[in-house]
């Protein structure tokens, strides 16, 4: 049932409770009028939580960037480490003089 189905039929129960005697009356329009005030709670409830899976949503693509951009990083900086190390091994130490 969709939005608009269900203020249709909500608007309907409420017009045929208006035709019942004053004493059924009060009860049923209580009942209804809690019930819309449930079914918008409800809505508010699940748009929250839509926000709330779509601001997690982008933190995960960040978080993922970031893991992406920090291994690159690693893999830079570990090559330019053994570069460093192949060239200081591969250099001769100083003859010392006496």
């Amino acid at each position: 049932m969709n939005e608009q189905d269900f203020h249709q039929r909500l608007s309907d129960l409420i017009r045929q409770i208006d035709t019942l005697p004053e004493g059924q009356r009060a009860p049923l329009q209580d009942l209804a009028r809690e019930t819309q005030e449930r079914h918008d709670r409800m809505r508010k409830t699940v748009s929250d939580l839509q926000e709330s899976l779509d601001y997690l949503r982008l933190s995960v693509k960040y978080l993922v960037f970031d893991l992406e951009a920090t291994r690159r990083e690693n893999e830079y900086l570990r090559k330019l480490i053994e570069s460093q190390s192949r060239r200081d091994s591969n250099e001769e130490p100083p003859l010392e003089s006496d």
